[in-house]
């Protein structure tokens, strides 16, 4: 049976721009970009391990964020849970703290990125807004 990997995810937004990193290209769905994240760690809350994977990722300090959805994705090699959060007001200026590429996307941009498929409800929801 496959465990199912918890991952908050967090969408940066500035300005009418997303936040994006890309994956390392020998991790699962590598080379796609994606919304910042991580594993959630057995002894802490999605919110407290938002906050972590923001700051050890990206480094930036989460101040405020929303619940903005959950999505179920089964890849076939792994099954995963995002637990997906607005990122409305953060300190210090995000960059890739694991020398991965970044940039910052224009939301109505975002159907051109080459996202991973879990993703792509996420994209939706933001293009719907």
């Amino acid at each position: 049976m496959t465990n199912i990997v918890e991952v908050a995810v967090g969408v940066i937004l500035r300005d009418k721009e997303v936040f994006l990193t890309r994956r390392a290209s020998e991790a699962h769905q590598g080379g796609k970009w994606e919304f910042p994240g991580g594993k959630r760690e057995a002894n802490e809350s999605m919110p407290e391990a938002l906050a972590r994977e923001l700051q050890e990722e990206v480094g930036i300090e989460v101040l405020a964020s929303t619940p903005l959805m959950q999505i179920s994705h089964d890849y076939g090699d792994k099954k995963v849970l995002l637990d997906v959060n607005l990122v409305v007001q953060f300190n210090n200026e995000p960059e890739s703290k694991e020398g991965l590429e970044f940039r910052w996307v224009p939301i109505n941009r975002l159907s051109e990125v080459d996202f991973p498929e879990a993703n792509s409800a996420i994209v939706n929801k933001l293009l719907a807004v």
